[in-house]
């Protein structure tokens, strides 16, 4: 029997669900029953109907799928995959932005920390930040926890005034405003597709800037043939499935996201026959942390 066959049985057994993001391994997206960015699986985790998720991706995403399902087992693959970035918000600045002003609304970007959550009022994704900010009654916002998101979402909504946090995603930061450019003169039929957890200097030499799902649908959408794609590489499995016509080119080697990485198959099969690496926390800071997601889902509608 196959691993890939172990975990379908398992999976019966269990009556478990696998969700996993674009960014893990091609052969671990192909085992899901759901393949997509944060926004995506956040809903897929809140109507999932199974009684064990499986979450292929780091450990915010597992926090994000018990605080939405108390009643289920979240497992994750592996307990050491994690996100620097969920953690690069301090909470004594958050407390003291809240005293300086009375209008003031924490935006926390869902990759977080359960913690980091309880001290919000609303959660975004890249792919609803806009929106959600935009519904928002106040105009004083603070974004946590990545500098480069609010500031792209801050030059879209001028009418609101932004404190922003110093945290950033490593894979998305070192794609160089440089980087695009040699990669611009090596494809020079290419439309450049990027994430805004980019620095804004790299995103201004874009064609097109939004989040992984907003990426390959655009990218589906053109009538353009070629590609030069600024985000983690395991998005290239699902661009190709859609478009196999079409040419694909990351901006240099290294945009890996070795914590998304250490998801594989095997680990997958032993989270479901171990019940592995359980995602627990205490009721009230689930409490506290789903009541910024919830007003995601509701805002975001």
């Amino acid at each position: 029997m196959t691993t890939l066959e172990r975990i379908k049985q398992l999976k019966k057994e269990k009556n478990a669900v696998i969700l996993a993001h674009y960014y893990v391994d091609d052969d671990v997206q192909e085992a899901a029953d759901y393949v997509g960015d944060s926004y995506y699986l956040s809903k897929a985790a809140a109507s999932a109907e199974a009684d064990v998720i499986v979450f292929c991706g780091v450990s915010f995403m597992g926090e994000s799928a018990k605080i939405l399902n108390p009643g289920k087992t979240v497992l994750m693959p592996d307990a050491a995959a994690d996100c620097p970035m969920a953690h690069m918000a301090d909470i004594e600045k958050i407390k003291k932005c809240k005293e300086e002003y009375d209008d003031l609304a924490v935006v926390c970007y869902i990759n977080s920390t359960a913690l980091l959550k309880t001290y919000s009022d609303v959660c975004v994704t890249s792919a609803n930040a806009m929106d959600v900010v935009r519904a928002l009654p106040n105009r004083h916002i603070y974004f946590i926890p990545d500098a480069n998101l609010g500031q792209f979402i801050a030059s879209k909504l001028p009418d609101k005034h932004f404190i922003f946090n110093d945290g950033y995603c490593h894979v998305h930061k070192d794609i160089t405003a440089a980087d695009i450019q040699n990669a611009k003169e090596a494809h020079p039929d290419a439309l450049v597709l990027i994430h805004p957890e980019c620095t804004p200097d790299a995103v201004a030499l874009a064609d097109y800037a939004g989040s992984t799902t907003g990426i390959i649908n655009y990218a589906s959408a053109s009538s353009c043939s070629e590609f030069i794609i600024c985000t983690e590489t395991g998005v290239f499995k699902e661009l190709k499935d859609k478009n196999p016509e079409k040419g694909f080119y990351p901006v240099h080697g290294h945009q890996c996201c070795t914590d998304m990485k250490l998801i594989t198959l095997e680990k997958v099969a032993r989270a479901l026959e171990r019940m592995e690496h359980p995602v627990e926390m205490d009721e009230e800071t689930r409490r506290k942390a789903a009541r910024p997601l919830e007003r995601m889902l509701e805002l975001a509608q």
